[in-house]
């Protein structure tokens, strides 16, 4: 019959004496249930794993699947039990003897679907979000889409604010374009997954409402935000930030500079992390519009509040006073801000011979000698001021610091303690911040943060003493990249690999995709989220064959070959997900 009129799925007298009978729909299996005197039918497939439903049980209005023992109501197809999504059901005829599964038209399933995001995510069901994430994209939805809900998921439901689940998410966003199109669902499954997990536990949040009015001088909350932050008070800093936002899209350049810099107010907030994460707040406005702000932005307030301040450390004061040199280039770039602003802009290489010099080393070379043992953080500052006066961009001198800071990584040795690697990485993810906002909306407050980096970069000189040095594998092929991800220890080939076939070919964009593959593929940990979105997005402010880039990008390599394999569940469950949607029957490799 044609499919309009429905489907002949066998006689009545048949169905009440087996109690069961098979069909097709449009190449579906449907079972066809007879209980309490009537007919049901539904899909054949358990949504949780792929089960013949056929081979379960009926029992008072439930069928329940016989593997993980999902139960749904015979009569709507909803399941009982969260962790397995609804099964579809269809209305059933008994027409002349003759059962009739009956076919309407399928809806749009991008609510449906959603709403199961939506679960997915309070449950911390990953299954369950790899699944709705790919029948959304499948049914034409944007990326875009996952990541508001996302977004608006953790801005309720984190209470503390702005936090590794969150940032994940946004750098899984910005990485996407650059991966090939079959990883991307599973990044957005690692960003979503993330969150959930980084939201476990905590009470929603309730955000405090603008001052109702609109009177007050755009200026004047600029300057309440900045005191309130440095007096820790985080109510009466949200405040004002609601207000301010209250404004329009307008105010949205002077908002950043301003929350900018009240995370640059004191030095290094929360070993970087304060300046990444509104950094990253940013670029999901980026993504989702200023509409996203009244939710977004206040996130950020309690955490930049309270943030440790890298003055009141010991390794900051002494034996060298760096908070005083930070207070010092403060000063400086306030008395010049009219010139310091105003730079013509300068060659690459002049860039590059800057962020060698804020390492300490006069040359750029990849295996140069290491630093002195004790370089001057003082001839570092002077280097980062000298280049602004001579006509610099901010946009350079952020990017000559994020260069410096992700040379730590590439010049990493693999004699310093694992954990170490962790303290690279926050100089380089903050410089990338940085120097991310800088391109956006340059200012004289960024700038001290930019020299924040600079000493943070000193800090961490003793890392690269002696400095690893990198060896171009010839004739390198990037499948051989699996290979360091399989087995601990290949940090070296790992990077020689990358650097031997950038020489070569230049193209970044393979290399990209090969390391977001890598850590998409695995049960990656926060920090290794942050670094290879920041080797990603400082590659591709180098032009295409660059040493700079090269440089970067094998840093990146090295860091994730240092910390892998791993178990790979995660990747694990998003091909299960994949499988089922293609109607693969898991249950017979069983």
């Amino acid at each position: 019959m044609d499919l309009k009129e429905g489907v002949d799925a066998g006689s009545e007298a048949e169905l009440r004496s087996r109690g069961m009978l098979l069909t097709k729909v449009a190449n579906h299996g449907v079972c066809v249930v007879w209980h309490s005197g009537r007919a049901y039918a539904v899909d054949d497939r358990c949504p949780h794993l792929g089960f013949p439903l056929h081979r379960g049980s009926v029992e008072d209005g439930l069928l329940t699947c016989h593997w993980h023992h999902a139960r749904f109501d015979l009569c709507s197809g909803g399941t009982l039990d969260p962790f397995a999504d609804d099964v579809r059901a269809y209305p059933v005829e008994i027409r002349g003897g003759r059962v009739i599964v009956l076919t309407p038209p399928a809806g749009d399933p991008t609510p449906g679907l959603l709403a199961r995001l939506d679960e997915g995510l309070e449950q911390g069901l990953s299954l369950v979000t790899a699944k709705a994430v790919l029948g959304l994209l499948e049914a034409g939805a944007s990326p875009v889409e996952a990541l508001r809900r996302g977004v608006a998921f953790g801005t309720t439901h984190r209470r503390e604010g702005w936090g590794a689940g969150l940032t994940v998410l946004v750098a899984m966003a910005n990485l996407l374009p650059h991966l090939d199109p079959a990883d991307q669902p599973l990044a957005l499954v690692q960003g979503l997954a993330f969150l959930s997990r980084d939201t476990r536990g905590h009470v929603d949040r309730y955000p405090l409402a603008p001052l109702a009015t609109t009177a007050v001088d755009a200026g004047r909350l600029a300057g309440w935000y900045r005191r309130f932050i440095d007096s820790r008070t985080d109510e009466a800093a949200e405040r004002a930030l609601a207000t301010a936002i209250a404004l329009g899209p307008e105010q949205r350049g002077a908002t950043e500079r301003f929350m900018f810099a009240a995370a640059t107010d004191h030095v290094f907030l929360d070993g970087g992390h304060s300046v990444d994460f509104t950094n990253k707040a940013f670029e999901a406005l980026h993504h989702l519009g200023w509409e996203a702000a009244p939710a977004v932005l206040p996130m950020l307030v309690a955490g930049t509040a309270s943030a440790s301040r890298s003055e009141e450390q010991g390794s900051w004061r002494h034996p060298h006073d760096l908070a005083g040199l930070a207070r010092s280039a403060a000063r400086h770039l306030s008395e010049h801000d009219d010139v310091l602003l105003k730079g013509a802009g300068v060659s690459d290489d002049e860039v590059v011979a800057l962020a060698w010099r804020l390492l300490g080393i006069g040359r750029s070379a990849a295996g140069g000698p290491g630093p002195a043992a004790d370089p001057d953080p003082a001839d570092a500052v002077d280097g980062l001021l000298e280049s602004l006066a001579a006509g610099f961009t901010a946009e350079q001198a952020g990017r000559a610091v994020a260069l410096a800071a992700g040379l730590r990584i590439t010049r990493f040795h693999v004699q310093n303690d694992h954990g170490d690697w962790d303290v690279v990485h926050h100089g380089f993810t903050y410089a990338n911040a940085v120097h991310q906002a800088l391109a956006r909306e340059p200012s004289i407050e960024l700038l001290r943060g930019a020299v924040h980096g600079v000493l943070k970069i000193y800090l961490d000189r003793f890392l690269n003493v002696p400095a690893a040095r990198l060896t171009p594998v010839a004739n390198a092929d990037l499948s051989d990249l699996d290979g360091c991800w399989d087995q601990q220890g290949q940090v070296d080939r790992a990077g020689g690999i990358v650097y031997g076939w950038l020489l070569e070919h230049g193209d970044p964009a393979p290399v990209i995709a090969a390391l977001g593959h890598a850590l998409i593929a695995e049960d990656a940990e926060f920090h290794w989220f942050q670094t290879i979105e920041a080797a990603a997005r400082q590659a591709r402010a180098w032009p295409d064959g660059s040493e700079a880039q090269a440089l970067l990008l094998a840093g990146a390599a090295r860091f994730l070959a240092a910390h892998t394999p791993t178990r790979r569940e995660l990747p694990q469950l998003v091909r299960i997900a994949t499988r089922l949607r293609r109607g693969e029957d898991l249950f017979e490799e069983l």
